[in-house]
């Protein structure tokens, strides 16, 4: 079986593919959905 390395890329790359309203974070290249947290209530 062939693996593919995942495309790296730039922060520019990263900025022109982020889409609205959702979050990301790139992490060395890689792009990395974010959980959304929980708030506490006091």
């Amino acid at each position: 079986m062939i693996q593919t390395l995942p495309k790296l890329l730039t922060f520019d790359e990263f900025i022109d593919w982020l889409p609205e309203n959702m979050r990301y974070e790139l992490h060395d290249g890689l792009i990395v959905e974010i959980q959304p947290t929980t708030r506490l209530s006091n």
